[in-house]
């Protein structure tokens, strides 16, 4: 029985085929086949090919260990970096006063 993998919405779908399409040509310009990439990964070749056409079932260990092969790692340090909306729900609860309690009759 295959694991079922929730819908993905269109943007992210988008993204996550870019993502794959960037991974392929990085594996191109190091003249790689996707045969030499999976044994470096230890996954199967229909997995590195999954992975490049942008399935979203593939693991993010997956991910990571195909971005480790071809000497990009430390792209992954860049994601979610400059959480720049996270920062600004941040100050505007701390700008709000805070609520009073009632006393204690």
């Amino acid at each position: 029985m295959s694991k079922r993998t929730p819908p993905t919405m269109p943007r992210a779908q988008r993204q996550i085929q870019a993502l794959g399409a960037r991974l392929r040509a990085a594996r191109m310009r190091r003249q790689m086949t996707q045969g030499e990439l999976a044994a470096r990964v230890g996954v199967s070749v229909p997995t590195v090919g999954k992975l490049e056409r942008g399935d979203p079932a593939t693991s993010l260990a997956t991910m990571l260990r195909v971005l480790t092969a071809l000497g990009l790692e430390q792209d992954i340090d860049l994601l979610a970096q400059n959480d720049a909306l996270g920062r600004e729900l941040q100050d505007s609860r701390l700008r709000r006063p805070a609520a009073r309690r009632a006393s204690p009759s």
